[in-house]
């Protein structure tokens, strides 16, 4: 009998979303998942991790060929503790999402969901990011599947390489309106403008609430967000390397 993959999965969402149960669910007709995510929503926590309190992890499911664990802390936490303490041994993929929302462009700096990919990714797990450009909890995810599966087997199958995960987004779609196929794609160039909200508690101490502005400064044809607008998903090859190669021999004058 031919081995089932062993897939771990995560999010940045906490363990009751919409999206994190679609994910294992798909995970499961393709081979043994583990399920390690957050307990509460953990948004735009980027790399961070837990290093100031214990972390604390619950089983809430185990059965054949799927487990599922609940952590206190972020999404990197849980990468680490899935391939670290529960697993015997490294996952043949680790899969994040599906975040409910875009991780497209700069947002995958600020993206708990694509930390925990790139933690897998450093330490040579084949790994990917699932979000859909639609932040509502009830969010319909069920028009993915097709494409989420043949991603992941194409991935098993061939592997990745070295040091490159994938940051995969999908359009928000309606029946009118439905994905026309997948794109691969360059991160688009655009920004956060933040915008804070100054208010006054009952005890007329300040706090404030943070939103924003996304503002993309790119109007090429071959990004993410142009992909995503006109109705494509979006796969963007990633890497943690940030150096910029391209520039080293310019600085050299700093050299002593």
């Amino acid at each position: 009998m031919e081995r089932k993959p062993t897939i771990l999965v995560t999010n940045d969402d906490g363990y009751l979303a919409k999206g994190l149960r679609k994910l294992a669910d798909l995970m499961r007709q393709i081979g043994r998942v583990v399920v390690v995510s957050t307990e509460q929503v953990k948004s735009a926590q980027g790399h961070s991790m837990t290093i100031n309190e214990p972390l604390r992890l619950r089983q809430l499911e185990k059965s054949e060929d799927f487990e599922m664990y609940v952590l206190n802390g972020c999404p990197v936490d849980c990468a680490k503790v899935g391939f670290q303490m529960i697993l015997d041994e490294y996952p043949d993929l680790l899969v994040s999402g599906i975040n409910h929302g875009s991780n497209a462009s700069t947002n995958v700096i600020y993206s708990g969901t694509m930390a925990a990919v790139v933690e897998a990714c450093m330490d040579g797990i084949p790994a990917i990011g699932f979000s859909l450009e639609d932040y509502s909890p009830n969010a319909n995810f069920d028009n993915l599947d097709n494409y989420i599966l043949d991603i992941t087997r194409k991935v098993l199958k061939e592997g990745l390489p070295k040091g490159v995960c994938l940051n995969v987004n999908f359009p928000k779609t309606t029946e009118d309106k439905p994905i026309k196929g997948v794109k691969i794609c360059r991160q688009a160039k655009a920004r956060w403008r933040e915008i804070f909200d100054h208010r006054k508690d009952p005890h007329n101490r300040d706090y404030f609430w943070i939103g924003g502005e996304f503002i993309v400064e790119d109007d090429g044809t071959d990004t993410d967000i142009y992909a995503l607008k006109n109705n494509y998903a979006s796969i963007v090859p990633t890497h943690y390397d940030w150096t910029a190669y391209d520039v080293m021999d310019q600085l050299k004058s700093f050299e002593k």
